[in-house]
């Protein structure tokens, strides 16, 4: 088309001209699915691989710090719900990095990536599990917030990362309710465990709320990713609305919520909290939070430890493909 301006696009990839990203958001807009095998910008792909790729790498360590607690758990019955709630998030990951593979880029790119720290992950998952009121915590604060992050998700413009957020949040509901159970158990309890339940909250509480990131006019992503649809509520929003559910779940508890300044605002009908720590959310992004080191020391030391299972697998499947091809000729 004479006139139509054009984009730098990768090698092997058609040049990106305005009349094509006009009709690609034109089917954003129009709230349809984007598919693997349809045309899409090079920078919505690269804004998806890092958005699942990070997501997928969250899931995985975050199984860690809940392993802490496998062989400490008070009881057959929360092992055996501790245990679970652990292998679906590992089902979370692979579903991930499953849905990431199908925009061209590999798993063990993906995992590569996480190892050497070039990609990141959610900065929650780099706070200690002190005592059996923090898998609560967890389970009622962390995953409370990632429901209230990945069900817009389910909406998301690009297929299979919107299909894969049904199953991951169904699941992520459970998680939450199963960590709201042992908190109501442990403020019922003796005064000591209550003060458990408290001290965990007074830990948990603010690095859950820098989980939905920072303020939308100070994230370079949100924007784009907001016009996109591969994301649809901003992160003020979706920290207000977390806020404003878990707060009256802590007065049930009988638990107080670490902030002086929160407050209940009746003309907005939100609550109104104090300001959050954004240095501690960047020092602990860029690699200096109290258990980042040893997360990753974990990551790596599974992998290598895992290698001999890839590298059998691999063989196996190499084995059957050549038995295939035998018994075609």
């Amino acid at each position: 088309m004479a006139g139509d301006k054009t984009t730098a696009a990768p090698d092997g990839v058609a040049q990106e001209t305005d009349e094509m990203l006009a009709a690609f958001q034109a089917r954003i807009d129009a709230d349809e699915r984007i598919e693997p095998d349809e045309w899409m910008p090079a920078q919505y792909r690269k804004t998806l691989i890092r958005q699942i790729s990070q997501h997928a790498h969250s899931e995985i360590v975050g199984m860690l710090p809940e392993g802490n607690w496998v062989t400490r758990a008070p009881t057959l019955q929360a092992k055996a719900i501790l245990l679970a709630k652990i292998q679906d998030e590992g089902g979370h990951g692979l579903y991930l990095y499953a849905a990431a593979e199908t925009l061209g880029i590999s798993r063990a790119e993906m995992i590569d990536q996480l190892l050497s720290g070039a990609a990141k992950y959610s900065t929650i998952f780099n706070y200690p599990t002190l005592n059996w009121a923090d898998i609560g915590a967890i389970g009622w604060l962390v995953d409370g917030a990632a429901i209230m992050n990945q069900v817009p998700l389910c909406r998301c413009s690009y297929g299979p990362y919107a299909r894969a957020m049904i199953r991951i949040c169904k699941e992520e509901s459970f998680h939450q309710r199963q960590g709201y159970e042992i908190m109501v158990k442990m403020a019922q309890g003796t005064p000591e465990q209550k003060r458990m339940a408290q001290d965990a909250l007074n830990r948990f509480w603010w690095p859950a709320l820098m989980m939905f990131g920072p303020s939308d006019k100070d994230s370079k992503h949100s924007a784009q990713s907001m016009k996109w649809g591969i994301k649809r509520v901003s992160n003020d929003e979706l920290r207000q609305k977390f806020i404003d559910v878990t707060v009256p779940q802590a007065e049930y508890l009988g638990l107080s919520i670490p902030d002086d300044q929160l407050e209940w605002d009746e003309e907005s009908g939100h609550y109104r909290h104090g300001p959050i720590d954004w240095d501690e959310f960047r020092r602990v992004v860029s690699g200096d939070g109290i258990c980042n080191r040893e997360r990753m020391e974990a990551r790596r030391n599974a992998h290598e430890n895992g290698a001999w299972v890839r590298e059998a697998a691999l063989a196996y499947a190499e084995k059957r493909r050549q038995r295939a091809a035998q018994a075609a000729e």
